[in-house]
């Protein structure tokens, strides 16, 4: 086979690009090099990214386009007009399209990734043109997909709901926690306080600022018992978009001698940060999947999150789960998660086992899966690390 796949969200910029999406999409082809060996791949991504970055062998080709296609504005054109010709020129199997879509024109299968179905159930979650073209287009795609991955089992039921695919033609590959994501020694920890000037315990939020992620929530409830906690909120994270509202509640609260804002974190940092929290709390109202919680669990840090969408699907019995329109719930669960320290004990050692059942690798080979699939390849058996079979 000759696959090839739209990389074109892959960032290593500082800034919220460089997240969720964009570490889906760089695992997946990382564990994809190690899992498969017999099949040739061309990966399509904009300007400036380079095999070596993604961390990718020879066998893997790398296109790069002139267009700065991390935006949409030029991604859009680059995934209906010029797509389609790389395509019928390339001689390819089929065509993997990671973010909901594909080109409506393509000359080859394809499959798409659709990591949620935000734009269509969250309110403010895109911007308008976004929005408009993301219904259209993946509406359209996930018809015409010869087959469909997604990244939780919520995210397959709405699918099938909202877009009407038969459950048949989606199949479910989890995303994971990168291996820098473990317990870091109590040296380690005490070196970043001191170089960061942290105080001994914070809670922390990770996350871009936008308005599905529900700080002013968290906000709302964090003032409510800060005096009662004494232990500051730090929140990071790049701004994304519609994020008025919460420096608006900051401001409304005089939260700012107790709330930090960050700014964007970088990604060799982020688990450090997570180590050395007292607790990660995380109160998204929407989530295809969730990242930020299963990184923290991987971390050993105790997590409180929401009841929302995949969320209680992603981290099981190892979190605190609070309803997200419940301000004095999650007060509530500030408030114990701080003054427990037997409960925090346990969700560490819960959180370390959950997190443990996830690997970049199962994702890598349920695409591979998919592929031969879609390509009417028999199945393949088991394979060994370096992607024979057994």
């Amino acid at each position: 086979m000759h696959i090839a796949i739209n990389g074109h969200l892959i960032s290593f910029d500082r800034s919220f690009r460089q997240a969720g999406v964009s570490n889906h999409i760089l695992w997946m082809l990382r564990e994809l090099a190690h899992v498969d060996e017999s099949n040739r791949y061309t990966v399509f991504v904009g300007p400036g990214i380079s095999r070596d970055q993604i961390g990718l062998p020879e066998r893997f080709a790398i296109v790069q386009s002139r267009l700065p296609t991390i935006l949409p504005k030029y991604r859009i054109p680059w995934e209906q007009c010029i797509a389609p010709l790389l395509l019928a020129r390339g001689r390819f199997t089929l065509f993997h399209g990671t973010l909901n879509i594909a080109p409506l024109l393509s000359p080859v299968p394809t499959v798409i990734t659709i990591h949620d179905l935000a734009f269509l159930d969250v309110t403010g979650s895109h911007r308008k043109i976004n929005r408009l073209y993301l219904n259209w287009s993946t509406r359209l795609g996930a018809r015409r997909a010869a087959h469909i991955l997604t990244v939780s089992e919520y995210s397959k039921q709405a699918i099938i709901k909202r877009l009407g695919v038969p459950a048949e033609r989606i199949s479910v590959g989890y995303n994971a926690p990168a291996a820098h994501f473990r317990p870091r020694p109590a040296e380690e920890i005490e070196a970043f306080r001191r170089a960061k000037g942290l105080p001994e315990r914070y809670l922390f939020y990770l996350g871009t600022l936008e308005p599905r992620k529900n700080i002013p929530m968290l906000l709302r409830a964090y003032a409510r018992v800060r005096d009662e906690l004494g232990v500051p909120l730090l929140i990071g994270g790049g701004k994304g978009w519609n994020y008025d509202e919460i420096f608006a509640t900051y401001e409304q609260l005089g939260l700012q001698d107790d709330v930090t804002f960050l700014g964007y974190v970088p990604a060799e940092e982020q688990p450090l940060w997570y180590a050395a929290a007292l607790a990660f709390v995380f109160p998204a109202r929407y989530e295809g999947f969730g990242m930020p919680p299963l990184e923290a669990m991987a971390s050993g840090t105790p997590v409180i999150t929401t009841t929302a969408t995949s969320l209680p699907e992603v981290v099981g019995d190892a979190a605190l789960l609070v309803d997200p329109n419940d301000i004095d719930g999650m007060a509530a669960a500030l408030r114990h998660i701080v003054r427990d320290e037997e409960l925090r004990a346990e969700l560490r050692e819960r959180g370390l086992r959950r997190a443990s059942q996830f690997h970049w690798r199962d994702l890598a080979l349920r695409a591979l899966e998919v592929y031969r699939s879609v390509a009417g390849l028999p199945a393949q058996g088991a394979l060994t690390p370096s992607g024979r079979e057994v």
